[in-house]
């Protein structure tokens, strides 16, 4: 038998292998934070201004000058304030866009998981068909087999070892001739003989 996986009709399909169509973790971290910096840019500014701050103290420090040192201080206390006021208020306006975007998310994940789910029972019919044909085709060689008092799974002790190989071609030659199983049987029967 093949060592080789079966084909199968979701090769190459997003839907079913996202992983190859859809950007990596580190890719849609950045995707959300560059839209979060250009939905509220009042947070990082007041994030940088309050680490500006405390960068002019602790140079004042080193100097030994304390009233620069104190004002920066006062500046770093003032920057902070500044960026909590900008997170509460971008957090109250972009509460209604978030859970929009929140809902809309979870319907398009709710889209995939259903069109996986069709494309799984679409593959399962097709192999069930495929498998049913099988059976029904094989059914019939054992049939023929058996009206020709033969059983299918036992070889005849006098027969070569190109046996096989002359039944193959004769079953190859009945699908190109379009005759039935049972023709093709007779017609490996009289070469036998």
């Amino acid at each position: 038998m093949s060592r080789e996986p079966l084909p199968s009709s979701f090769d190459n399909n997003p839907y079913v292998f996202p992983c190859y169509h859809e950007p990596d973790r580190r890719t849609r971290w950045v995707q959300k934070f560059t839209r979060r910096l250009k939905e509220e840019p009042l947070i990082p500014l007041g994030c940088a201004a309050t680490c500006y701050a405390l960068y002019r103290a602790y140079r004042s420090m080193r100097a030994g000058d304390s009233a620069e040192m104190n004002r920066m201080f006062r500046a770093r206390i003032y920057a902070q304030a500044f960026t909590l006021v900008a997170l509460v208020a971008g957090g109250m306006y972009f509460k209604t866009e978030r859970q929009q975007r929140r809902e809309f998310e979870q319907a398009v994940e709710l889209r995939k998981k259903q069109e996986k789910r069709d494309a799984w029972l679409k593959e399962l019919e097709v192999r069930d068909k495929e498998d049913r044909e099988w059976r029904e085709r094989h059914a019939a060689i054992e049939a023929a087999a058996k009206e020709a008092g033969k059983k299918p799974d036992q070889t005849p002790p006098q027969q070569p070892p190109q046996q096989p190989d002359a039944a193959r071609s004769a079953i190859e030659l009945a699908d190109e001739k379009r005759m039935g199983v049972l023709d093709a049987v007779k017609m490996l029967i009289s070469k036998q003989n």
